[in-house]
């Protein structure tokens, strides 16, 4: 079923993660903001950053933090996304505190840092083992404030309304399941990562690259698809519809400890994820296992409840007491670090078309992301994004083609299903194809 009728809007964001709200509320007051996002607003992955958020303490710190995520990167980062990054962290922990985010603090009231693989220092910002939450959820109520935003719920995107050069919106699917289109002058993608097409992920089920198979259909350029990271420690599973629980890397970076089938260390547990991964990957083959074992009791038992309460009480649902019992870990997909080609201000190569957070790809991570750098990359360019809006895109520099607005014809869309299995068969055949034929790092699930 279709409605011909037509949203029009200022602006489309699709996703709303915290790189979706922080564009939105960071766009000017008087453009009319419409946010759809494919499940309910707080079923992003944002949500689920237990780990904390990277800050440039001083300048003392920036030569290391600069290697350390050039190193974590293999050195094929974007040295100037990578200065643009830290050098905009601390504008953006402002707007953060500023918006009601409690970080944790020092008995003197300090903000307080913690570490993580492959970090050569403590400038990692948190709250408890929920970070994500506490940011996301702070963003989801200033931008809930707004009144030129609207939310639309459960509304999926089924693809962009274009000519091949500019971006004039989206069809949609609406919470009734009836295909519409929403025309925009502008159009923001913040859909996310492509977990949901791996055995083990710890993204959200919901969360399959559609964005990239919508890039893929348009001629949009895409980078280093096969960019794609594993993280090295989630609980174990069998039920292959659960979402991978992360173990978080603070708690290696606490003292956690990896055993292999004989309880023994087989590694150095702060290595940089993906080598991190190779190893584990190693020993299970080696043992013939579907797992290895992490040992929190290391960490005093104090950090433990303060700092991965979270941890604590899922491993407690799950049968296990971490204060005196090894748990079950195996590498999941994680993070996704390719994807639609953007320049330093997230503009794709489409017109009137930008993409923000996850999905887009700036370089800034090079071929392995460096703990905590996810939700600043994905804060700094999205507020680059809405102020290159702003500031630089004119009412009469907008493209239009009404007649191809009201002229697409959307029976084509009415088989949701059908066109998402098609696509996620096209973004996977891509990352085969990037990686020269080679196996994906991660297990595909079946469609």
């Amino acid at each position: 079923m279709y409605d011909n009728e037509i949203e029009k809007t200022d602006v489309l964001i699709v996703g709303c993660g915290c790189s979706g709200l922080y564009t939105a509320l960071n766009l000017p007051r008087d453009k009319k903001i419409v946010i759809i996002t494919k499940s309910d607003v707080e079923s992003n992955d944002s949500y689920l950053a237990q780990g904390g958020i990277c800050m440039l303490k001083d300048e003392s710190d920036y030569d290391s933090y600069f290697e350390d995520t050039m190193k974590a990167g293999h050195y094929e980062n974007d040295k100037t996304s990578v200065e643009i990054m830290i050098r905009s962290s601390r504008d953006v922990i402002r707007d953060l505190i500023s918006v009601g985010v409690a970080f944790a603090k020092t008995e003197d009231g300090a903000l307080d840092f913690t570490r993580e693989g492959a970090h050569s220092d403590k400038r990692i910002l948190f709250h408890e083992d929920i970070t994500g939450k506490e940011i996301t959820s702070h963003l989801l109520a200033a931008v809930k404030k707004l009144q030129n935003v609207t939310f639309h719920e459960y509304t999926p995107l089924e693809d962009l309304i274009t000519d091949d050069e500019n971006c004039y919106g989206a069809v949609v699917m609406s919470k009734d399941g009836v295909v519409r289109k929403i025309e925009a002058d502008v159009t923001f993608l913040a859909t996310g990562g492509l977990g949901g097409l791996y055995r083990h992920s710890t993204n959200f089920r919901h969360l399959t690259g559609d964005s990239l198979g919508i890039a893929l259909e348009h001629n949009i350029e895409l980078k280093n698809i096969n960019y794609i990271q594993i993280h090295p420690t989630t609980f174990y599973s069998e039920e292959q519809e659960v979402r991978s629980f992360l173990i978080s890397e603070s708690v290696r970076g606490e003292g956690a400890l990896l055993y292999d089938k004989n309880m023994q260390r087989f590694t150095n547990e702060l290595l940089p994820r993906d080598l991190l991964t190779e190893k584990i990957c190693e020993q299970m083959e080696k043992d013939g296992t579907t797992h290895v074992w992490e040992d929190l009791r290391p960490i005093p038992a104090d950090v433990l409840k303060n700092h991965f309460p979270n941890i604590v009480q899922y491993c407690k649902d799950a049968g296990y007491d971490v204060f005196k019992e090894v748990i079950p870990v195996v590498p999941a997909q994680h993070y996704f670090m390719g994807g639609i080609k953007v320049d330093y201000v997230s503009k794709t190569s489409m017109n009137q078309l930008y993409a923000v957070g996850e999905t887009a790809c700036n370089g800034v991570h090079g071929k392995n992301r460096l703990a905590s750098n996810s939700l600043l990359e994905s804060l700094v360019f999205a507020k680059r994004a809405a102020s290159d809006y702003a500031d630089n895109l004119k009412k009469d520099e907008i493209q239009k083609n009404q007649n191809l607005v009201d002229g697409l014809d959307l029976s084509p869309y009415e088989d949701y299903r059908s066109l998402q299995d098609a696509r996620h068969r096209l973004v996977e055949a891509a990352i085969d194809k990037a990686n020269g034929g080679k196996p994906s790092p991660a297990e595909y699930r079946t469609w």
